[in-house]
């Protein structure tokens, strides 16, 4: 299958701190896959993580190629998937600008995914700027690439929904369609809570658990997990709804008929939180091992890293000038080249 028939996948993270298994869960397995059918782009969001960090540039920066290790340990292939800075493609903010003239500040507060996070963060009415026009910002990253599909947790959704907002009014304006909409693929596994049952799994609350994590990282933090705080003795009846282990064994358990018997059996009552335990770490041991020797082997030849960013970098930049200038040809702006 050619570039030219592949449809185009945006995707990518913040670069704030290494990625865990609520990435993993959420879209970089699904990554791994579909860098075989589509033209994907892996976005290091750099510019995005400076809205709420820009006291800290160094965290961001130095982020950047944790990040990178990770992609490529998880399987992210650089033959297949362009992984790229987002701040070094200067047509991402040139377009964020443009697109601000198609959006008002009242419908950039009413986005529920914005509202939430000024909401979380305690900005009050102190909102950096930057972080209020994100969803542009968003909008200007996917479009930039002409992206279809853009993979996202349902609480990103709306995201994705304004992005097509801003693309039919330019659309719209300029009286033919120079800019696709853009579809949202949404993971069949929800967001998973942290260790400790809180809905979000974070590293800045210590209950997430790396792709990294030593083998002893992971024994202890599936030893602290939350499971039904009722199920005192073994042979009491247990309940699996909310309980954070049985999450897991759902999301990574390559049996889920073995998964299924042991729900059965916990909620009959006759099987200790601990034998459950034993079975996710066995599995997440599993799982994350050769994830941490090939980060640990890549993490040896930074400059290697370095080098497919830069790499994926140049290709991207070439690919977002391009729609940066469909774009601009559109809206009748002046154009002066050399």
């Amino acid at each position: 299958m050619t570039d030219q028939i592949q449809p185009i996948i945006l995707t990518g993270d913040r670069t704030t701190g290494p990625l865990h298994l609520g990435h993993y869960a959420g879209s970089l397995k699904n990554r791994v896959g579909l860098q075989h059918t589509h033209r994907q782009f892996l976005l290091l969001a750099d510019t995005q993580a400076l809205t709420d960090n820009a006291h800290d540039p160094d965290k961001v920066r130095r982020n950047v190629i944790e990040v990178a290790l990770d992609y490529l340990a998880v399987g992210i292939d650089p033959a297949l998937s362009t992984i790229c800075l987002q701040s070094a493609l200067p047509a991402l903010a040139e377009l964020s600008m443009l697109y601000l003239n198609f959006v008002t500040v009242a419908r950039l507060e009413r986005n529920p995914t914005i509202k939430d996070e000024i909401q979380a963060r305690g900005f009050g009415r102190d909102i950096p700027a930057g972080f209020l026009c994100y969803p542009a910002a968003q909008a200007a990253d996917i479009t930039a690439f002409k992206a279809q599909v853009v993979p996202v947790g349902e609480d990103q959704a709306p995201l994705i929904e304004q992005t097509n907002e801003i693309v039919r009014r330019i659309n719209r304006q300029v009286g033919r369609d120079i800019l696709p909409e853009a579809r949202a693929l949404i993971p069949a596994i929800g967001r998973l809570p942290g260790v400790d049952g809180k809905a979000k799994m974070s590293k800045s609350q210590g209950n997430a658990i790396p792709l990294s994590a030593s083998s002893d990282d992971i024994r202890d933090a599936v030893h602290r997990m939350y499971t039904d705080p009722n199920h005192l003795r073994v042979s009491d009846p247990g309940s699996i709804e909310g309980n954070v282990v049985f999450m897991y064994l759902d999301a990574f358990d390559e049996d889920p008929a073995g998964v299924e018997d042991l729900k059965a059996r916990y909620r009959h009552g006759g099987l200790g939180d601990m034998a459950v335990k034993r079975r996710l770490e066995d599995v997440l041991q599993a799982l994350l091992a050769p994830i941490r020797e090939r980060r640990a082997a890549l993490a040896r030849d930074p400059e290697f890293v370095l080098d497919i960013v830069r790499q994926g970098t140049l290709k991207a930049r070439a690919t977002t000038q391009e729609t940066l200038d469909d774009v601009r040809r559109a809206l009748g702006l002046f154009a002066f080249d050399g």
